[in-house]
Parts: C-alpha cells; sequence; structure tokens
C-alpha cells in the first residue's frame, strides 16, 4: 500500500523517542565514564592512561550512532512500518472504508496479525454487502402487495372494479402476505441476535413429526403427493416445541413447492450419538449445485420456473437455519437435479 498514513508518522515518532532516549543514556554514562577516567578535580581521582581513555571515548559515540542507526532502520521497517499501517488501516476501517487491504510485510507474528485484519476486513465488506442486499430484498418485496393494495384501493374507489367480496378477499390476502412479511422478519432479525425467547419442553420427536405431518397431510393429499413419518420410538429432545414445529413446517412447505404430483415427501427421526437427527427428503425437482449455497440467504427463492406458485417470502430456510442455530444445531441440506433435496437437522439430546 502506498498511502501517506498518519500511524506511520506516530510510530516513527515513537521509536525516535526509544532511541533518543537511549542516546541520553549513553552520553550520560560516557560522560560519568570520562569523569572517572580523567583528572577530575571534584572527584580526585587520576587515571593512568589519560590519552588512551580519551580516545577510546571518543570513538565510542561515533560507532554507537552508527550501530543504532541501523538497528533503528531494521526495527522500524520489520516492526514500526507494518504496526503503523495496521493502525492506519484500522482508522480507515473506523471511518467505513471496507476496501483497504494490508501487503503481508514485517516478521512472522506481524503477517499473522495483518492476515487476521484482511480477513476481518473482508468479512466486514460481506456484512455490510448483504446487509445492503438486505434492505433492497426488504423494499422490493413489500412493494409488491403494496402496489397491489393499492391499485385495487384506487379502482374501487373510481369504479374501475366493485367492492365485491372477490376484490375485497384479493387485497386482504395482500395485507395477510404483509403481516406475514413483517412476522418473518422480525423472528429472523431476533434469531440472528440471539434475543428470541425459547420455551424448552421434553417431549418425544414422533410426536412433533406426527404434528407436522397432520398440518400438511390435506394440502398434500390435494397435489397427490405422499407425507410420510418415521421415528425412534423413545428418542426424546428438549427444546422449543412451537419453534422446531414451525423449521419442520417451513421445510415441508418448501418441499411442497417443489415436489410434483405422484411424488413423496419423508420425515425421518433417529438417534445419531448424542445427538438426534431429523431428515426432511422429497423426491421433487431438487436444486441447483449453483444455487445449493445460498439456499439459506434471506429472500432466496430459487428459478421462479421451477416452482410450482410464486408464493412465500423467502425468508422459510433463513428463519429454519437460525431457529436450529438457537438449539445449538445445525442444518444442512444436498440435493440432486431431479432426484430431490434433503435437509438433515441435527440437535442434541437430552440427558437420560
Amino acid at each position: 500500500m502506498n498511502h501517506h498514513w498518519p500511524g506511520r508518522r506516530f510510530v516513527l515518532w515513537g521509536f525516535l523517542a526509544f532511541f533518543g532516549g537511549l542516546t541520553f543514556l549513553f552520553l550520560l554514562g560516557m560522560g560519568l565514564t570520562l569523569a572517572l577516567l580523567t583528572d577530575f578535580p571534584l572527584l580526585n581521582v587520576r587515571y593512568p592512561y589519560p590519552g588512551r581513555a580519551l580516545f577510546v571515548l571518543c570513538l565510542a559515540p561515533v560507532g554507537f550512532f552508527i550501530l543504532a542507526g541501523i538497528m533503528g532502520s531494521l526495527s522500524f521497517r520489520r516492526f514500526g512500518r507494518p504496526i503503523a499501517e495496521i493502525l492506519s488501516a484500522i482508522d480507515a476501517v473506523a471511518r467505513g472504508d471496507l476496501t483497504i487491504r494490508l501487503n503481508e510485510n514485517g516478521s512472522r507474528p506481524v503477517r499473522a496479525l495483518v492476515r487476521s485484519f484482511n480477513r476481518m476486513v473482508v468479512e466486514l465488506e460481506r456484512a455490510e454487502q448483504q446487509r445492503r442486499n438486505m434492505t433492497a430484498d426488504i423494499a422490493h418485496e413489500l412493494r409488491n402487495p403494496l402496489h397491489i393494495i393499492q391499485g385495487n384501493l384506487e379502482g374501487m374507489l373510481d369504479g374501475v372494479y366493485e367492492p365485491s367480496p372477490e376484490n375485497l378477499s384479493a387485497t386482504l390476502d395482500e395485507t395477510r402476505l404483509l403481516a406475514r412479511l413483517v412476522a418473518d422478519l422480525q423472528t429472523l432479525s431476533l434469531a440472528e441476535t440471539g434475543q428470541l425467547p425459547l420455551h424448552p419442553t421434553r417431549f418425544l420427536v414422533a410426536d412433533l413429526l406426527a404434528d407436522v405431518a397432520a398440518s400438511f397431510a390435506s394440502r398434500a393429499a390435494e397435489q397427490g403427493v405422499e407425507l410420510q413419518t418415521s421415528a425412534t420410538a423413545e428418542l426424546e429432545l428438549l427444546a422449543d416445541y412451537d419453534r422446531l414445529d414451525q423449521v419442520l413446517s417451513n421445510l415441508v412447505a418448501n418441499a411442497l413447492h417443489f415436489t410434483p404430483g405422484g411424488g413423496r415427501i419423508r420425515l425421518d427421526a433417529s438417534p445419531a450419538g448424542d445427538l438426534a437427527r431429523i431428515v426432511v427428503s422429497d423426491t421433487g425437482v431438487g436444486i441447483p449445485p449453483d444455487e445449493l449455497p445460498y439456499i439459506f440467504d434471506r429472500f432466496w427463492k430459487g428459478d421462479r420456473s421451477r416452482r410450482r406458485d410464486g408464493s412465500g417470502s423467502g425468508l422459510g430456510l433463513a428463519i429454519a437455519r437460525q431457529l436450529v442455530r438457537a438449539h445449538n444445531g445445525v442444518i444442512e441440506a444436498s440435493s440432486q437435479p431431479g432426484q430431490g433435496a434433503s435437509f438433515t437437522i441435527e440437535l442434541p439430546r437430552p440427558p437420560s
């Protein structure tokens, strides 16, 4: 980096003060030594070889200044300059410049510090970009239903549309979509900041899977999709039942969007050591490999052409991941295009 940074000047003055102090102490010692080795009336001391002592004492400062200059230059180049660059780069980040990067120069500890700093700035830049993308996505998601509501109401006021139950129902559906989007955003925000309240209870995982399957039974039957469950009888969890129900409901609803008639959705639960493993799999169209790393991002909806409809806020999988993390668990996805997708949740089991 070729910036002229105030931090470098600060560190340089620190090095100058340090070596200046050493120089002062050296000269003070030389003066005292000179007083001891020469005929100094106040000390009443005589040295048998004053000429030789004076010659050595005259050459010593020259050698000291040369050695101090070399050591100071090498030390500043090895330690001072990289530290000065880091300090100045920190100031730049504090001012909002997240494009700054440092070259890995200096000693091994300094290079490790620079690598850590560069990684930190990269993560900050990525988080800032995600924040901007999220703001744009929220604005886009809110704009569509608001435009529909506004258009319907204006049409009714102008007499273009009749205030019939059908038109009013369509407008009401859009308000429900807005309310659901706001609720999803609130849940996601609380989960990400660790402020989402959890109410853990002890329950059988088989009961949870049965409740989720019962909630989607009629919808699955309408689409011609077979919904199956399988769970180890004694498998228990100590967790928030409603939140895990929300997680599995999001996964099953998402699977129904992508599974055509004649397909199958399975909910399986089994122990895996100290963990309880829950798998939601389907025989739908699957997820393309290039989309798989992003399916848990906010507002991810995938290829619209692969969906059965355009509903959904795009927050279901993001909420599912955060709720699982809130239970100290992990969720992963795998898929083979054309063969379906599988979501695996692993949660810690309570002590028996």
